[in-house]
């Protein structure tokens, strides 16, 4: 593993470039950023020349800040196989282009937690082969039998976090401590506030601003939720998981609803950015890796999971990529710094009324509807 001092050094050189990727659209960065992410034998360098041979590639579907081309280069230096990567910005996209028949086209994707449920109970998901998995060992013991997906049977996890709000200390000077934030300030705040464009988050941090779960099922709750939400409607910037990061930056922006990797990503270059955890509570989520069902090459994505569960890749991938790491023996390489902030890694009291976001059943519907009403209000 890099020591400390050279993946500083090398995040802050990539920070800004990784946010023009999010810019990007998943096919250019396919075809402009991934191709050829690692040295060929022309321009390598030692350690490329000793990397095993190969002619094959692994096609990945994942999060648009999950790609680092420092982490593929390593996988491709250590294996041979080359990565070409497509990225989505919910859930619900990736869902959707597996249901349209992408399936067939990546042998690797990175649902979250309760998307894994999802795709089990729909049979989009192989069941993994113990015997073809190396360092499942390394797990930290809450997600050997999550409830997501008992037994790990289907996914292997890749990081955790927390949903919470990033703001422009230049505008806000107040740290704000909760999600009623937004609704107590959101005239001054007006044209300045985004949200995540993904209908479980979203509505189910609603939910808990009102006192009822992320994963209430009762359509009065459910319904309480949207018009709470469209009261705040008028004074949003957009609905945006990507995307918001230069405006806030700029002060275009004050404060944004944002998942934890980003929230930890953003400030490392620009301290007048903070990340806070609501005390009200938020969802507590895990982001796996699970082949699918008609995954083309399945021996390619289990290179790439064993690749990750080595302490040393873990550790590699959490210090790049800034997210906190379910693997226990890379949290055990990480310097002391890393592993004592607590927006990475919240204590037990910033997180007891945190939850996973689980599906809800036949309730899903109802929120489709809200969120699509809400969105075209």
């Amino acid at each position: 593993m890099p020591n400390s001092d050279f993946s500083d050094a090398f995040f802050r050189r990539s920070a800004s470039s990784r946010r023009r990727f999010l810019q990007l659209s998943a096919a250019a960065f396919s075809a402009v950023a991934l191709s050829n992410c690692a040295p060929t034998s022309s321009e390598n360098s030692d350690s490329a020349d000793s990397a095993p041979a190969s002619d094959k590639t692994l096609y990945l579907y994942t999060w648009g800040d999950y790609s680092s081309e420092a982490i593929y280069q390593q996988f491709q230096q250590q294996t041979g196989i080359k990565i070409v990567a497509d990225v989505y910005d919910s859930n619900e996209t990736m869902l959707a282009k597996l249901q349209a028949g992408g399936g067939d086209q990546y042998s690797l994707i990175y649902p979250s937690d309760y998307m894994v449920r999802q795709m089990i109970d729909s049979d989009l998901l192989l069941k993994l082969d113990p015997a073809k998995l190396e360092g499942f060992e390394n797990v930290m013991d809450r997600w050997k039998n999550p409830v997501y997906d008992p037994q790990a049977a289907h996914s292997v996890p890749f990081n955790w976090g927390t949903t919470g709000l990033i703001y422009n200390s230049k505008l806000i000077t107040a740290e704000p401590e909760d999600w009623n934030f937004l609704w107590e300030n959101r005239k001054e705040l007006s044209g300045k506030i985004t949200l995540v464009d993904d209908v479980r988050e979203t509505l189910g941090m609603v939910l808990k601003s009102i006192g009822h779960s992320y994963n209430s099922t009762d359509p009065a709750q459910i319904e309480a939720a949207y018009q709470k939400l469209l009261e705040l409607k008028p004074d949003l910037a957009g609905f945006k998981t990507y995307g918001f990061e230069d405006q806030l930056i700029g002060g275009d922006l004050a404060v944004s609803m944002t998942y934890s990797a980003l929230g930890n990503l953003l400030p490392v270059e620009n301290s007048h950015l903070k990340y806070v955890i609501p005390k009200s509570g938020t969802s507590v989520w895990t982001d796996a890796m699970a082949i699918p069902a008609k995954a083309p090459d399945p021996d390619l994505a289990y290179a790439w999971i064993n690749f990750i569960l080595e302490p040393e890749n873990a550790a590699l991938a959490a210090q790049e990529l800034k997210l906190s790491t379910p693997n226990k023996a890379a949290f055990e390489l990480l310097p002391a710094e890393i592993k004592s902030k607590e927006t990475l890694y919240p204590t037990a009291e910033m997180l007891k009324n945190g939850e996973g976001i689980q599906p809800v059943g036949k309730a899903l519907d109802l929120y489709d509807k809200y969120w699509t009403e809400a969105k075209s209000a």
